[in-house]
C-alpha cells in the first residue's frame, strides 16, 4: 500500500521561512514526478513546485525565487524550502508522486499528472 506523509507545516510570521519534508513508501517502482500542490479556502488546488527524474525544476510565477523544492537521493523523498513567506500563502500544502510523468518537469504543475497524494499539511502565514 502506497502511503504519502507530509510534515513540518505550521504557523509563522510574513518573511519568515519554513521547510516541508515528504516520504513516500509502498510504491513499487521509481517515482519519475514528484510535485507540491497547495490549496486555499475556496480555491482550486494548484501546482507550487515539481521535480522530474533528472532533478530538473518548476516552479508556480508566485512563488519563484522564495521557494526551493529537492529530492532526497533515495528518489522517494522530496522537500520544499519556503523563504520570504507571504500571507498569500497561506494553504493546505500537498505532496503527490508518480512513476508516469511522461511530460517530465513540463508537466509536474499539472494536479491530473498524480496519482498518488498525501493527507497535507497546513501552513499559515500571519501579516
Amino acid at each position: 500500500q502506497v502511503e504519502v506523509v507530509e510534515s513540518g507545516g505550521g504557523s509563522v510570521q510574513a518573511g519568515g521561512s519554513l521547510r516541508l519534508s515528504c516520504s513516500v513508501s509502498g510504491y513499487p517502482y521509481n517515482l519519475n514526478c514528484m510535485a507540491w500542490f497547495r490549496q486555499a479556502p475556496g480555491k482550486e488546488r494548484e501546482g507550487v513546485a515539481g521535480i522530474d527524474r533528472d532533478d530538473m525544476t518548476n516552479y508556480a510565477d508566485s512563488v519563484k525565487g522564495r521557494f526551493t523544492i529537492s529530492r532526497g537521493k533515495s528518489k522517494n523523498t522530496l522537500a520544499l524550502q519556503m523563504d520570504n513567506l507571504k500571507p498569500e500563502d497561506t494553504a493546505k500544502y500537498y505532496c503527490a508522486a508518480t512513476r508516469y510523468c511522461a511530460g517530465g518537469f513540463l508537466n509536474v504543475l499539472r494536479s491530473a499528472e498524480f496519482d498518488n497524494w498525501g493527507q497535507g499539511t497546513q501552513v499559515t502565514v500571519s501579516s
